[in-house]
């Protein structure tokens, strides 16, 4: 071979456009659990959820030990729903917000299946969702769990200040959402199937402030959103739904004025999101929910129900994370964001 010669890789078969494949063998969701906090119960969507804790420490001596067994106990739920068991599922995707994974990593050790730790903030579901497929598709698996979790003690406590100190919120900040879902995807059976994944890139529009982070998320869904639509040729129209998680009230705004600015689209007739769907509007949450548990939990409870029930037939969830740690915070850095998004089908 010639001296500088470059390699060149056959094109990816199941690869389209820039940032997104499409599945040959569609895995179905066949079964999910969701578990959330008192408060989210008493949301719009509380019926819809598997189990309701009646407090926030869930029986445990500390929040941490609650959101674990909250992620357990939506694990175990989706086993059951599936009428499967631990050993039948060959790998587990997991990811939350605390300090090297930790929800997710004595869940996992609970459960006992191979995992893999995930961070991608509040858009580790639909990173979960797409990785998940990817191992199915392409023969690396028969069974596979995504599964995350949020505590609003914990994380508020990590990444502002703790509830106890009783500082005033600002009227853009999110409330982190105490919630858990898990969801078990299958190379065949019933259900809603994963078509389409669209990897996000990391976006960063010089955000510094931990409390706004809708606006700091909003231009990474942009971006997806509209590379997603960019490789796959289609329209907002195409889609019954497309719910972003989770820019909250300002957040949303700013997308749907980001896509008509920077894509020459209207989003807002088929656009919602999970951070403004978990709570009521009499309920003092200020601009909505934020958390990895919220996408999760809302998609795997509502979203999933309304395509099962035939309200919708394609939907596109693209989850939005910021990736930013109280390190970074403490250094003056900016926020990094992130929207992976896939599309689900009956």
């Amino acid at each position: 071979m010639a001296s500088g010669a470059t390699l060149r890789a056959r094109p990816a078969p199941r690869r389209i456009g820039k940032q997104t494949v499409q599945f040959e063998n569609p895995p179905a969701i066949i079964a999910t659990g969701t578990v959330v906090g008192p408060l989210e119960g008493k949301g719009p969507l509380g019926h819809l959820f598997d189990h309701v804790t009646e407090d926030e420490l869930v029986g445990q001596k500390s929040f941490e030990r609650a959101e674990q067994m909250m992620l357990q106990n939506a694990a175990y739920t989706a086993l059951n729903k599936a009428g499967l068991t631990p050993e039948d599922m060959d790998y587990m995707l997991s990811g939350d917000l605390l300090n090297q994974l930790i929800t997710s990593s004595f869940s996992a050790l609970a459960v006992g299946v191979p995992v893999f730790g995930l961070y991608g903030a509040c858009a580790t579901s639909a990173e979960g969702l797409g990785l998940g497929a990817m191992l199915l598709d392409g023969g690396f698996a028969n069974y596979v769990m995504v599964a995350t979790a949020s505590h609003n003690r914990t994380a508020e406590r990590q990444y502002r200040y703790p509830n106890e100190y009783g500082f005033q919120r600002k009227p853009h900040a999110q409330r982190t959402a105490t919630a858990a879902g898990a969801a078990i995807l299958a190379r065949s059976g019933e259900g809603p199937r994963v078509t389409i994944a669209t990897t996000g890139k990391v976006v960063d529009r010089g955000i510094k402030d931990p409390y706004n982070v809708g606006a700091a998320m909003a231009p990474a869904a942009a971006s997806t959103i509209l590379t997603h639509l960019q490789d796959t040729g289609r329209r907002p129209q195409d889609y019954d739904l497309i719910a972003t998680g989770d820019l909250a009230l300002y957040g949303h705004r700013l997308l749907v004025e980001l896509g008509r600015t920077e894509g020459g689209i209207d989003l807002e007739p088929v656009l919602d999101d999970c951070g403004l769907m978990l709570y009521g509007q009499d309920q003092e949450v200020g601009a909505g929910a934020s958390g990895s548990g919220c996408s999760a939990a809302v998609t795997f409870a509502s979203i999933l129900k309304d395509m099962r029930d035939g309200r919708y037939k394609r939907v596109l969830v693209a989850a939005t994370g910021a990736l930013h740690s109280p390190c970074s915070f403490q250094q003056g850095e900016y926020i990094p964001t992130i929207c992976h998004a896939v599309s689900l089908e009956v």
